[in-house]
């Protein structure tokens, strides 16, 4: 078993880039490229991997078969988290998250994936204008080579 410890380590080496993965309807999987690092959830305080993102793909499938795998590597080592992810976002809506907490949990995740913004207040405009929700993975399995 891999360690959370040893994933963020990993994951900062390539400044947090990962392969999600997920299920399409017809069981073919879909993966895209995103930043994801480990953070608080902002409701439950479990540790989660969290990560930023938009489009039907991956929120499509992900509302319907919540089970992910994020990969992250660096070289020839690697590192999968495996789990159940919980969406939150203008189109997910968590009854614990207003508007306002969510444009601050939205940074957290940029955040927690290694992000930095000079100007916090064109991160948050670009947010609600693209529709971005942010991902949670309750991990269930972590390993690695």
């Amino acid at each position: 078993m891999t360690t959370i410890e040893e994933v963020t380590a990993l994951a900062r080496s390539e400044q947090f880039l990962a392969i999600v993965s997920t299920v399409r309807a017809d069981g073919t999987v879909q993966s895209s490229l995103v930043n994801a690092g480990f953070m608080l959830h902002p409701v439950s305080g479990e540790t989660v991997l969290a990560f930023v993102t938009y489009g039907p793909a991956k929120l499509g499938n992900l509302r319907v078969r919540p089970q992910i795998t994020v990969a992250f590597r660096s070289g020839w080592q690697w590192a999968s988290v495996e789990g159940r992810a919980e969406i939150i976002g203008p189109h997910d809506p968590h009854e614990s998250v207003d508007a306002e907490q969510l444009r601050q949990v939205l940074r957290d995740v940029f955040t927690a994936a290694g992000g930095t913004h000079d100007d916090w207040d064109a991160y948050d405009r670009t947010m609600v204008d693209e529709g971005r929700s942010a991902v949670f993975v309750t991990p269930t399995r972590i390993y690695s080579n």
